[in-house]
């Protein structure tokens, strides 16, 4: 089972190259946000219990999250690997998910991490904001706060899978091609 992070602030092309990544490996997509809200809509007991956190406006506790990724990795047996998106964001969540893996006989691969300018993330998140329809997208203060928010955040997590040698910076600018082949040529390095 190969096993991967994608980091990357917003506007960093994260969801394209994932969509890619996932076609190329056979990789079964993991976003908290994705398994949190079908818990929420199947009514399942961790869903209703994220919903009631949710409702007083908290944050789902991490033990909340990691038994939903828990229930992720057991339902899909077959998958060759998970990319882990938008989680782990805190050294705590990386640990427990680092743990949980364990216990499944698998590890985090590789931690790649989509590098752009603050800059470029801007144009094309206002670019993006034309089309998609996101009030954040059109906002330029509060897209450069999402981005230290990001680099704020993750930060910490990079920090820590650094300490095992995992992280990869890959250049996130240039075409969609360029980039994908950087990350597969780094996948493929390590899968062996």
């Amino acid at each position: 089972m190969f096993n991967l992070i994608l980091f990357g602030p917003p506007g960093s092309g994260k969801g394209t190259q994932s969509e890619r990544l996932i076609a190329r490996y056979g990789l079964k997509h993991l976003s908290t946000g994705d398994i949190l809200r079908s818990e929420i809509a199947n009514q399942t007991p961790l869903g209703l219990a994220a919903k009631s956190i949710m409702d007083k406006g908290q944050l789902v506790p991490d033990e909340v999250v990691i038994e939903m990724i828990n229930s992720a990795l057991e339902n899909n047996p077959q998958a060759k690997g998970f990319l882990f998106d938008g989680f782990p964001r805190t050294t705590a969540q990386a640990e427990a998910l680092d743990k949980l893996l364990n216990q499944k006989g698998t590890q985090i691969a590789v931690v790649l991490a989509l590098q752009v300018g603050k800059e470029e993330l801007v144009s094309r998140l206002l670019n993006r904001g034309k089309t998609s329809g996101r009030s954040d997208d059109t906002n330029e203060s509060v897209i450069r706060s999402r981005i230290e928010e990001y680099e704020k955040k993750t930060a910490v997590v990079a920090e820590y899978y650094s300490k095992f040698n995992k992280v990869v910076n890959i250049k996130g600018e240039g075409t969609i091609d360029e980039i994908f082949d950087s990350l597969t040529a780094e996948i493929d390095s390590r899968k062996g």
